[in-house]
């Protein structure tokens, strides 16, 4: 019994955690329609505030749950004024773009903080017990967390005058200009959010993974995969993609070890869009957000 219940929490937990890295993309990539290379980055640009707050004795939960998403939103504001609001609609060109200035954030990042050492932070939280199991008390936060944003992020779109605009845009953005609405501005505060989403979820990551200037290399293609085999549904399709896949990757993890989990996970995305081109909710949950 306590095998069963270990299995299952280290599932949901795999499960949460590849939907946490996801979503900054899903709203970037899959509302905007920018391919946003530097995900990664942004990920590791809210490890990293959390790292250098917490060292100067800033209380890990503000690093985290504030400092995280306000400082990378910013980075994102600023680089959708300088670099993305000129190539929407070109979504080759945004593919060069993010990849140089992923180039460009590891660059400078390494010439800082230095390439060959993981910086750390202690987890908040120590082992809680459920039944006769002992489990990480941060791993079950990230789990509740990554839930409660998927809700807040379904709430924001679904119910707020920023969430309808933020989706009319989108959808047809000369119809919303000529209904008044400033594009230019809601393209920039979706894209602020998508990176301050990123930076969240990088800032939580820290305590069980470490920063490193190159450790978005190991978000990103994850993320992709996830976002890309939900489908145009940027929620449904990244809770469903995540569900399926990081189950997948837990089952095989847990089984053959995590390789075989990675591997299992890749087979899967290609089996699935082999036989879904335009992902789970281009067949499924069509009319959900």
């Amino acid at each position: 019994m306590d095998l069963v219940v270990a299995v299952l929490f280290q599932l949901i937990y795999v499960i949460a955690n590849l939907a946490l890295i996801s979503l900054g993309l899903a709203i970037i990539f899959g509302m905007m329609r920018v391919i946003n290379l530097a995900h990664g980055e942004f990920l590791m640009l809210g490890g990293y505030t959390v790292v250098v707050a917490t060292n100067m004795g800033i209380n890990i939960w503000v690093s985290m749950l504030i400092l995280a998403p306000l400082v990378v939103g910013i980075i994102g504001v600023i680089v959708e004024r300088l670099l993305i609001r000129w190539l929407y609609g070109r979504m080759v060109d945004t593919l060069l773009a993010t990849w140089g200035l992923s180039l460009l954030l590891v660059g400078i990042v390494t010439s800082i903080f230095g390439a060959s050492t993981a910086t750390t932070v202690s987890p908040p939280l120590g082992a809680v017990r459920i039944g006769a199991y002992s489990a990480s008390g941060y791993e079950l936060f990230l789990i509740l967390i990554t839930i409660a944003l998927l809700v807040a992020v379904w709430l924001t779109l679904r119910y707020t005058k920023l969430g309808l605009l933020a989706r009319g845009t989108m959808q047809n953005a000369e119809m919303a200009s000529s209904l008044g609405v400033s594009t230019s501005r809601i393209y920039m505060i979706t894209f602020g959010l998508g990176a301050a989403v990123s930076g969240l979820a990088g800032g939580l990551l820290a305590p069980m993974t470490g920063v490193l200037p190159t450790i978005g290399a190991t978000y990103i293609a994850k993320a992709f995969i996830t976002v890309i085999s939900g489908g145009a549904s940027i929620l449904a399709g990244t809770t469903v993609g995540s569900i399926l896949l990081g189950g997948i990757n837990g089952i095989f993890s847990f089984i053959a070890g995590s390789t075989f989990g990675e591997i299992a996970l890749l087979l899967a995305a290609i089996i699935l869009l082999r036989l879904m081109p335009r992902g789970i909710t281009g067949r499924f949950f069509r009319k959900s957000l």
